[in-house]
């Protein structure tokens, strides 16, 4: 992929420099001088390395026999997705199928300790909203072009809840990065909960050692916070605090 290319993907998709630096492993500055012009001829395996920050993750199954559509990638619908093979793991964002691997058992326990720290503290306070964990559909813009499991949500309006899925922004969307997933998460997904009206997205990513907590209304965002840190969910003002220790201690021994 031409350096132009790259410039134009950059503008169509809305990445920051800062983004694609943190995607791409490649220095901030280096970025700047490449996207910049300033420098002609960059290294064979930074280009390679920035390339695989525009290359899409997106898969076609028209090839699979349970599965005859005609449409284009990004034309791709609900219906789509429901009548995929079951054991054919997607999410669906905008008309496009994001290929879903199937999640390790390090990112599952964090996913499920985070989980049982939210579900414990509703149940003790008698709340009205209720926790998810993936997998779990979830019907974002409320149209027919996307459907997404995010790994753990909150939802306090419960006419989203339907038999087959939310329907609908959860209020609270937390994701655990894996390392297939960190450009949809960082990105794709930031910029989608946002827009649909999610109030508040945290990014655990064990391998950078770090959760990004999102609170949409304010303008201080994103705040950053270390793996082993007890931090407060905004969406209930501070009075569940989701500790963080033990999940630091399994990222060491993974990572």
């Amino acid at each position: 992929m031409r350096i132009q290319e790259m410039i134009e993907k950059k503008k169509e998709r809305g990445y920051t420099y800062a983004q694609i630096a943190e995607l791409s492993g490649v220095p901030l500055g280096t970025v700047q001088k490449i996207f910049g012009g300033e420098t002609k001829n960059p290294r064979y395996d930074t280009l390679q390395a920035l390339e695989r920050v525009f290359k899409e993750q997106m898969v076609v199954m028209e090839s699979s026999v349970a599965y005859q559509v005609n449409r284009k990638p990004g034309e791709y619908t609900v219906d789509d997705y429901r009548a995929l093979p079951e054991d054919q793991r997607v999410e669906l964002i905008d008309g496009y199928f994001y290929d879903m691997a199937a999640p390790t058992t390090f990112h599952q326990l964090m996913a499920g300790e985070l989980y049982r720290q939210i579900s414990n503290f509703i149940l003790d306070e008698d709340g009205d909203c209720i926790p998810f964990i993936s997998p779990v559909d979830v019907q974002l813009d409320n149209d027919g072009k996307t459907m997404i499991q995010p790994d753990v949500v909150i939802v306090c309006d419960r006419d989203k809840i339907v038999r087959r899925n939310i329907m609908g922004a959860p209020d609270f969307v937390l994701e655990v990065v894996s390392p297939g997933t960190k450009r949809r998460d960082y990105i794709t997904k930031l910029s989608k909960y946002e827009s649909a009206g999610v109030r508040e997205y945290w990014i655990v990513d064990p391998y950078q050692g770090r959760i990004m907590v999102y609170f949409f209304q304010d303008e201080n965002l994103p705040i950053i916070y270390p793996i082993d840190a007890d931090i407060p969910v905004k969406l209930y003002d501070g009075k569940l605090v989701l500790h963080f220790q033990r999940i630091a201690t399994w990222a060491r021994e993974e990572v």
